[in-house]
């Protein structure tokens, strides 16, 4: 816990409410001046918590404080993304298990677009639905037909002719992501969607069902069949839009080659 940190960060936050915006009466201040924002005992009296549990956290003195406890407070003051993470940074010396909010994860900034554009391998922006927001001429050159409106959906329904050893170096790294996505967001119906259409093939179901603990391909390198470089390699990076969990921007690295990727170091690390 970062005593100083919560306490300026939920103060602030707290001062920002104007209690009348709540049906709530602004309490008078200290020395007759009136208060900023909401009382420390009017957060507790919306939060439907016992007296006093909010103003022991803003003070630091509530030890590992409950994830639920900080989500109401989250919701609450209307914190962004970036906001809600820093909450329980500050307070539980963690990141959040979950988005603050469903809706997380299914729009980007628009400055992502032009980011994509101006990779020269091929580049794409997906939501968490995996469906494409944003990609550039390399990506469409990629594919044989169309670039595909969803990634999952390519990889594991609808593009096996371009992926080589799909059984093998695809679907079993592939099919565990979407598991995974599903088990964070089981009401998405994009995924849900796919989902359907792989477990109605057999041999896709087999494999969906004898599932597998990778959830992200940073790093991976895959076998694939280039629309214009014929067969080789890609290498996946992977990352997040900071403001978007569960968004993700990915870089494609190709290479013509029908051999198997050189042994390189594992990680970067600074000397």
């Amino acid at each position: 816990m970062n005593k100083d940190a919560l306490k300026k960060f939920l103060k602030e936050r707290r001062d920002g409410i104007a209690p009348e915006s709540l049906g709530l009466t602004r309490p008078a201040a200290r020395q007759g001046r009136r208060s900023l924002g909401l009382a420390q005992d009017q957060v507790d009296e919306l939060l439907n918590r016992a007296r006093n549990t909010y103003q022991k956290l803003e003070a630091g003195r509530y030890k590992n404080p409950p994830v639920d406890l900080l989500r109401d407070i989250a919701c609450l003051y209307q914190l962004n993304e970036q906001e809600w993470t820093a909450l329980c940074r500050y307070a539980r010396g963690e990141d959040p298990p979950t988005p603050l909010y469903d809706t997380t994860g299914y729009a980007v900034p628009a400055a992502w677009e032009d980011a994509v554009t101006r990779v020269v391998a091929p580049a794409y922006v997906t939501d968490a639905s995996w469906t494409v927001l944003a990609h550039n001429q390399p990506f469409e050159d990629l594919f044989i037909r169309e670039p595909p409106a969803n990634t999952m959906r390519w990889m594991l329904v609808s593009g096996r002719e371009q992926l080589i050893d799909w059984e093998g170096a695809w679907a079993p790294l592939v099919m565990p992501q979407l598991k995974a996505a599903l088990a964070q967001r089981p009401q998405d119906q994009v995924l849900r969607g796919i989902e359907t259409d792989v477990c109605a093939d057999p041999a896709s179901r087999a494999l969906y069902e004898k599932g597998g603990a990778s959830i992200h391909p940073d790093g991976h390198e895959r076998p694939i069949r280039h629309a214009v470089e014929g067969d080789g390699w890609v290498t996946m990076c992977a990352a997040q839009p900071m403001a978007s969990p569960g968004a993700r921007f990915m870089i494609l690295i190709f290479r013509p080659d029908t051999q198997p990727p050189m042994d390189r170091p594992p990680l970067l690390k600074a000397p």
